[in-house]
């Protein structure tokens, strides 16, 4: 099982219909955001998707209860900061990532495979303990210049960084 992993589109709509396009290309089960979607309106990009998308908010996710009610209206699930999912037989942990001692907790208390998250802008895949973190770095390619996703082989547990 494939799913694609993205973070802090920061309402890039170019940047989202490309990712879109990839996850569709690659036939992912699944795709994760994780945090700083931003405007409401970034949501919308996502309906060509053709699987199911689930994500957290970020720190920069001022309007959660109107983007919740637009992911409801589009059959996609954002609800909080922290999201458990239980996919393929591992279990994976989805947070922004704002604090590293939590990402590192996550990553060490023996609870989950994986730890998907963002913040840094950084693509960056680290083993720590049991646990691999994927970062899947930024899609909107405002800080780095790189415009990353991710994609995740739940069965191998190979993490793939995906230019935009």
């Amino acid at each position: 099982m494939l799913i694609g992993v993205i973070s802090d589109t920061h309402d890039n709509i170019g940047s989202v219909e490309r990712a879109v396009k990839v996850f569709n290309e690659w036939g992912v089960s699944l795709v994760v955001h994780c945090g700083d979607w931003c405007a409401p309106f970034t949501l919308v990009k996502f309906k060509d998707l053709r699987c199911k998308l689930v994500g957290v908010f970020g720190n920069v996710d001022g309007e959660r209860e109107l983007l919740r009610r637009r992911a409801r209206e589009l059959k996609f699930e954002v609800e909080g900061e922290f999201l458990h999912l239980v996919l393929n037989g591992r279990s994976i942990a989805v947070y922004h990532g704002v604090y590293e001692d939590i990402v590192r907790a996550l990553a060490k208390c023996g609870e989950y495979d994986i730890v998907l998250r963002g913040h840094t802008h950084r693509a960056e895949v680290q083993k720590l303990g049991n646990c691999i973190v994927v970062n899947p770095g930024e899609a909107c390619g405002y800080l780095t210049g790189r415009r990353t996703v991710a994609i995740v082989n739940l069965e191998t547990l190979d993490v793939r960084i995906i230019e935009l």
